[in-house]
């Protein structure tokens, strides 16, 4: 067993300084979009002056009215079908929340190799298998929860 140190190891400053950047990444990217999107540089699948009429409908009955009354597609998007839509100012915004999301699995593969490098062997089969489940939830290939 290690000994307890109050210094952070050189993977735990890897990891920070990932995480670091990508947030910020991340948030510079949010400005980005969002100022795209309110000032109408991109525009959006729903018009902005009609947004707020859709606010108090639960996540299903907004994905229909908004693929009836917008898309016309014939299935209403789900999953990362938000993806084909990126020309759209309110779907550009999910961008950066997927940046944002995805930092972690960086981060978390970023330290495998320091860790199986100084023998902790168990915390890198730890990481992997996080960064392993992350990427598998964010697939969307393993779905639950009735949503």
């Amino acid at each position: 067993m290690s000994e307890i140190t109050k210094e952070a190891t050189q993977e735990q400053l890897l990891y920070a300084a990932i995480l670091e950047k990508g947030m910020f990444a991340g948030l510079g990217l949010m400005f980005v979009t969002f100022a795209l999107y309110v000032f109408g540089i991109l525009e959006p699948v729903i018009p902005l002056d009609q947004v707020s009429a859709y606010w108090n409908m639960p996540v299903g009955d907004y994905l229909a009215a908004m693929n009836n009354n917008f898309l016309n597609q014939a299935h209403a998007p789900t999953g990362w079908a938000w993806m084909s839509m990126l020309g759209k100012g309110d779907f550009l915004n999910f961008l950066p929340v997927a940046i944002l999301s995805g930092v972690t699995i960086v981060c978390y593969l970023a330290i495998v190799p320091g860790l199986f490098a100084r023998g902790d062997k168990a915390m890198g089969i730890i990481c992997v298998a996080t960064a392993l489940i992350l990427i598998l939830a964010a697939s969307g290939i393993v779905a639950g929860g009735g949503h």
